[in-house]
């Protein structure tokens, strides 16, 4: 089954330096843009991440220090790649809990300002861990017939996932194929911010998911107690995180002025 597109979307898939989304690099970002077309449009960079990768990460994705110290840093690329991917929907493996968010930092880090409120974003392991319950290899060999070769390579894991979201609308037929309902089906807890640090309410509104203010609208706790912002902004937050406080700090202030 094809996608059912008003717009592009973007797979994509990123190697890095580890798991810590506040402070690991990009070493490898591959690119696979889909248009309503059907046209496909493949990209993928090597990125010099300018921190040592752990060799135990090298261990996962074969990306040694030596294969990236000649290629251009992220925020040589930001641009390039933003004017790529900013009128696309986005869908990746695990994107909204790790993917995204990273390439959030990236972006901001790089001073490219990067935001997802009219864009879909859909989780292919989260539609195949509600329906299946599976890693990516196991996707594509269930969905596709298909053995994943060069497994943890940005490349080939960007086609396993856009196969395995074929696949996934061709087998249930309760999926609609159409990317604003893929990107709420694979959506888990809805989230101000990409690293679910700022969670929405049943009404609606921002709420701290952590810490001693777990559950407390954020607006109520700027109010009472204004230091908890500098602390964030000072302490070791996502850089996204720090970005979407500051917003609902300046609405509530454009709110008592008006």
């Amino acid at each position: 089954m094809n996608l059912n597109l008003t717009r592009p979307i973007c797979f994509f898939d990123l190697e890095t330096t580890g798991i810590n989304v506040a402070h690991d690099r990009i070493v490898e970002i591959s690119v696979l843009k889909v248009f309503p077309n059907g046209k496909e449009e493949k990209h993928t960079w090597l990125v010099n991440p300018t921190i040592p990768i752990p060799a135990e990460t090298t261990a996962v994705h074969g990306i040694k220090d030596e294969d990236v110290a000649d290629k251009p840093t992220f925020k040589e690329l930001a641009v390039e790649i933003n004017n790529l991917i900013k009128d696309s929907d986005l869908a990746g493996y695990n994107s909204n809990r790790f993917d995204i968010p990273l390439l959030a930092e990236e972006m901001l880090r790089a001073d490219v300002d990067f935001d997802m409120k009219n864009r879909h974003a859909v989780d292919v392991q989260t539609i195949f861990h509600k329906m299946e319950q599976r890693t990516l290899t196991a996707a594509l060999k269930f969905y596709c017939n298909k053995s994943l070769e060069d497994a943890h390579s940005a490349e080939a894991d960007t086609i396993a996932t856009y196969e395995v979201l074929k696949a996934q609308l061709d087998r249930y037929e309760d999926l609609e194929n159409n990317m604003k309902s893929l990107a709420e089906f694979s959506a888990r807890k809805r989230f101000a911010d990409f690293a679910g640090f700022i969670a929405f309410n049943k009404e609606g509104e921002e709420i701290f998911s952590f810490g001693k203010h777990k559950g407390k609208k954020v607006e109520d706790v700027l109010d009472n107690e204004p230091g908890y912002f500098g602390w964030i902004q000072n302490a070791d937050f996502p850089l996204y995180t720090k970005k979407v406080l500051t917003a609902i700090k300046l609405r509530k202030l454009n709110t008592k002025l008006f």
